[in-house]
């Protein structure tokens, strides 16, 4: 199988340490090894690659950033690179490790007790157990804070009630993180497989993630220990910094996506030949194309680079992780539109990686924050008005000046 030669215009890998580096090279290999050659077959048959986790605990993919427990603690760009590399593999590998490393070992490391954390983070960073994040509703998605799961105490344990939607791993997982309300605001609670009146089933007919298990979970008065609440949880903040993690790995996720798009369409176009024996990439509509692509994603690696360099040294905000997630992905979606045409009737078929991206890409465009939400996160940020659900009157109209009105 070829290699992947990498895309680096702007000799960015200079921005790299020989550690980052060799960790993106690794993970480079595994897709290339071991990814590539079952993932088509995998999309086709709508199955998640589990034969793959052992390797990925083996290589120190889950739970990453953590030092303790015998997990790598690697900085962030390095968590980047990962999952660069993986979802140039495929979007529902990267999601795996983004859900069992983002949203399932950070809650439980960072808001779990000392015992929560001892019997969980290790089993999940081994593979030896699999996560889900429960926070998304049927009726509430891009609005969280309208949750309507619910979580009462009685006695010596929580009973739940309610449900949750499009949850990766969901009947995959021996353990999900659930967001739900109680008397004092939306704490997270672990609610473990096979617990009484828990339930979850799969999402059928999806022409995106394929090899990617997505379901609905149901909490009918489901009972769990009291000691089985993430104790320090103190609001829907908390859920909101999960995310924050994981949106930050799919800013470089779609950067791989991308990669793989653009670098399949280039040596696809020097080695179709068309019109008096020239290839393809010789014309220059196909060579538009091709420098848009190379651009766009050099730009979403010098974002994706300090984003990572923000994060490492605690100064990133969620705004700047929602421009990211924002752009990086859009570039993907692009960048899958674009190959496609290169390819033009082999761009719809898995003989060739293309279409399989584009169909990820408009989950991934629409997830962990859709487009258009991120964009007025930053819309937010840069004006100071929020335009979530805009009141009757953010601003009240001055009057026209003598000049203003004389100008119209």
């Amino acid at each position: 199988m070829k290699r992947f030669p990498g895309v680096d215009f702007l000799e960015l890998d200079a921005l790299l340490s020989d550690e980052e580096k060799l960790i993106r090279e690794t993970v480079r290999d595994f897709v290339d090894d071991m990814v590539k050659p079952i993932i088509e077959e995998c999309h086709r048959d709508a199955r998640t690659p589990l034969e793959l986790v052992p390797k990925m605990a083996e290589l120190g993919l889950f739970g990453s950033t953590i030092a303790e427990y015998g997990l790598p603690g690697l900085g962030n760009v390095s968590y980047g690179l990962i999952l660069q590399e993986l979802e140039r593999g495929d979007s529902g590998l990267r999601s795996f490790v983004s859900v069992q490393s983002s949203l399932v070992m950070y809650p439980i490391y960072a808001f779990g007790s000392q015992a929560q954390r001892d019997r969980w983070i290790p089993a999940l960073g081994s593979g030896e157990a699999i996560g889900c994040f429960g926070l998304t509703e049927p009726n509430f998605g891009s609005n969280p804070g309208g949750m309507s799961t619910t979580a009462r105490l009685d006695g010596n344990e929580w009973v739940l009630n309610g449900s949750k939607q499009w949850i990766t791993n969901g009947t995959l997982a021996d353990v999900a993180v659930v967001w739900a309300r109680t008397d004092d605001g939306i704490r997270g609670f672990l609610v473990e497989k096979d617990t009484p009146g828990f339930t979850s089933s799969d999402q059928h007919g999806k022409f995106s993630l394929r090899a990617s298990t997505t379901s609905e979970l149901g909490f009918v008065n489901c009972r769990i220990p009291a000691d089985n609440l993430l104790p320090k949880t103190t609001g829907l903040k908390n859920a909101l910094m999960c995310l924050n993690q994981a949106r930050y790995g799919i800013a470089w996720g779609g950067l791989g996506a991308a990669m793989e798009c653009y670098t399949t369409a280039l040596e696809y176009a020097k080695e179709r030949i068309q019109w008096n024996g020239q290839p393809i990439a010789s014309h220059q509509l196909v060579q538009d194309k091709l420098v848009w692509m190379v651009t766009e994603i050099t730009k979403g690696q010098l974002l994706a680079h300090q984003l990572g360099k923000l994060k490492d040294a605690n100064r990133i905000k969620h705004f700047h992780i929602s421009m990211g997630k924002k752009n990086n992905v859009w570039v993907a979606r692009e960048c899958a539109r674009l190959a496609r045409e290169v390819l033009g009737a082999n761009g719809i078929v898995d003989d060739y990686p293309i279409i399989r991206h584009m169909l990820n890409i408009e989950s991934v465009f629409t997830y962990e924050g859709t487009h258009d939400i991120h964009t007025l996160v930053v819309g937010e940020k840069i004006t100071g008005i929020p335009a979530f659900n805009a009141p009757e009157q953010t601003v009240k109209a001055k009057p026209p000046t003598k000049a203003t009105a004389a100008s119209t």
